[in-house]
């Protein structure tokens, strides 16, 4: 069983702060099962986008785990990824958007291999 949201976005964020990198929720979505999605900001103007990986990059070994997939390989700019998730939240108005800031775009998630 996997975390709910709402556990999930807290601890990640208490995660950033320990690693001195601000974070805030943006957007709450559904506190049981929402999708998260995580912008990285790289405070000069470009950002980068983390959306929840395709269930079919899960491992039935730790279904409890969240993987993400990077939107773009590089930063975008930040209203490119506004636009992004503003689309998102069209599509599933039960997503949560998080937000970090951190000039060397850490991030703290686990990512999906491919």
């Amino acid at each position: 069983m996997r975390l709910k949201s709402n556990i999930w976005v807290a601890a990640y964020l208490r995660r950033c702060q320990t690693e001195g990198v601000y974070g805030a929720v943006l957007r709450r979505g559904a506190e049981e099962a929402g999708a998260v999605f995580v912008k990285v900001s790289l405070l000069d103007g470009n950002a980068m986008l983390y959306a929840p990986a395709p269930q079919t990059s899960y491992d039935d070994d730790r279904p409890v785990d969240r993987f993400f997939v990077p939107v773009a390989q590089q930063p975008l700019p930040e209203h490119t990824i506004e636009e992004r998730l503003a689309k998102e939240i069209r599509f599933d108005p039960d997503a949560w958007i998080v937000e970090t800031e951190d000039r060397a775009g850490r991030h703290f998630l686990d990512l999906a291999k491919t």
